[in-house]
């Protein structure tokens, strides 16, 4: 099964950590893999990765900032997505946090998406998507699709990002 987390609303991330914690509570094997997230910032990572332990990787560089910095984070997304090629064969489920805004960004290829798409399909691992801009191909394909909507959110009005629910 292909499950897409996408929007502008807050929530995709911790959509996913709960779907992958779902799965470890029925004895699944997962692995959680972030795209576009250093490692160290996120309050997820810390239990993730004392959760899953080699099945957690932030292989990301942040948000991309420039055309500059494309080739940096092209290189890290080939070296996570070779490392999630490797890893679907032995897993239930398999994580992507912030793979469609590596999509967006041209750091990941739609022609690597599919194929992790079609690696999972094959190997009975079910897949999950998240980020913004889901594109229409994506969405057509996923079997379940959430999108999170932004009612309001306190950065509008000049919050900063709280420890622990942003990041």
């Amino acid at each position: 099964m292909i499950l897409v987390y996408t929007g502008d609303g807050k929530g995709k991330t911790s959509a996913s950590v709960g779907q992958a914690v779902r799965a470890l509570g029925q004895g699944m094997r997962v692995a959680f893999f972030q795209y576009m997230k250093r490692d160290g910032l996120a309050g997820e990572q810390k239990l993730l990765r004392d959760l899953l332990g080699e099945d957690f990787k932030a292989g990301g560089l942040g948000f991309l900032r420039g055309p500059e910095k494309f080739p940096e984070h092209r290189e890290a997304a080939a070296r996570l997505t070779k490392r999630v090629v490797e890893r679907i064969p032995g897993l239930d489920l398999v994580v992507l946090d912030e793979a469609l805004y590596a999509l967006q960004a041209a750091v990941l290829t739609r022609e690597e998406l599919e194929g992790i798409i079609a690696l999972c399909e094959s190997s009975g691992t079910h897949l999950v998507l998240s980020g913004r801009n889901a594109p229409d191909w994506l969405l057509e394909t996923a079997h379940l699709v959430t999108e999170m909507r932004e009612v309001k959110h306190p950065y509008a009005e000049g919050i900063p990002a709280a420890r622990g629910i942003e990041f």
